[in-house]
């Protein structure tokens, strides 16, 4: 069987962090799984720039099933763990369940691909501290105050933390978290 990676979201998640990393690793041939607060079918958003907006627009995105809720996850279940941006992170990041989803990750020293704002889960947990992040530029202070050096840049890698700042850097971000992936948990 094919090592598992969990992504973890809800609703308002941004539409291309969530369905990218999701295809792309189950084209490397990983399997995927979709956990959020409750199984349900997520709403998903789009975040675009408009001219002469001072910052992103937001429209309604896909729709996608979750396939577990975060009360069903078994973190040592899975090799990696995936947590996109949007808005969802907002409000995850209060959920009792979902910080020892996460904090179990980073016990285990596991891949942990985040973006956006995807940091501010990680942020919640006190996992970002003494590390090298990048998220939504709009985030630096946030990074700065879990105890993280913040860098605007496409991609950082720190050990098994892979963080983007948002969709435009998908590529480069799915390529660098790949090359951490495929060493602990490769395909066989």
């Amino acid at each position: 069987m094919p090592p598992k990676i969990l992504i973890v979201t809800g609703d308002a998640a941004e539409s291309l962090e969530v369905m990218y990393p999701y295809q792309r690793l189950r084209e490397e041939g990983y399997d995927v799984d979709i956990a959020a607060p409750s199984r349900k079918k997520l709403q998903f958003v789009v975040h675009d720039f408009e001219p002469g907006f001072d910052t992103y627009t937001e429209k309604p995105g896909y729709t996608w099933p979750a396939d577990l809720a975060f009360a069903e996850v078994d973190p040592g279940r899975y090799a990696a763990l995936v947590i996109p941006g949007g808005r969802a992170p907002e409000y995850l990041r209060n959920d009792p369940e979902l910080r020892k989803i996460l904090k179990s990750f980073f016990d285990a020293d596991k891949p942990v691909a985040q973006i956006c704002h995807g940091p501010l889960l990680t942020a919640a947990i006190d996992s970002l501290r003494g590390r090298r992040v990048t998220a939504y530029p709009a985030l630096e202070l946030d990074m700065q105050a879990a105890g993280a050096t913040f860098q605007d840049a496409e991609t950082v890698v720190d050990g098994t933390l892979v963080s983007a700042r948002a969709w435009p850097d998908h590529s480069r971000w799915m390529r660098e978290f790949l090359t951490v992936l495929r060493a602990k948990a490769p395909v066989t």
